[in-house]
């Protein structure tokens, strides 16, 4: 799953946190096919926690700094991600990173990356792009 053109949002800093993102979720993806996801898991995990938080915070400073009507319903979905991670780090952490918490981990970077970056996110070069 590579990042694509069609999903840019628009807004140069948050495409590029996003590139970075999928370049390391295709590493999983890639570590997996070669049977390696299991090692590679607890380095995603670790990406995703630091990552991830430096991102939402960075994208949420720029959409009040816009005066973006839909932050509230933004910041609910970085919070409910962030709280689906510590999940998931801890499930990781107690199961010596077992198949289940690898699939759950790829599902859900899948369902992020494709559902919130290809439709909450656009939102936001929406506005932007409505607003200018």
């Amino acid at each position: 799953m590579s990042w694509t053109p069609s999903l840019s949002v628009g807004v140069d800093m948050i495409d590029e946190q996003h590139k970075t993102w999928f370049k390391k979720a295709e590493k999983l993806f890639e570590a997996g096919k070669k049977n390696q996801a299991k090692e590679y898991i607890g380095e995603l995990l670790e990406f995703l926690d630091s990552y991830t938080k430096k991102h939402f915070a960075d994208e949420e400073k720029y959409m009040l700094e816009i005066d973006y009507p839909e932050y509230e319903i933004q910041k609910k979905a970085h919070n409910a991600f962030i709280s689906r991670l510590e999940k998931l780090k801890n499930d990781y952490e107690s199961s010596g990173g077992n198949i289940t918490v690898i699939i759950r981990a790829n599902k859900m970077v899948i369902d992020w990356l494709v559902n919130h970056i290809s439709v909450m996110d656009k939102r936001i070069g929406e506005y932007v792009r409505e607003n200018k």
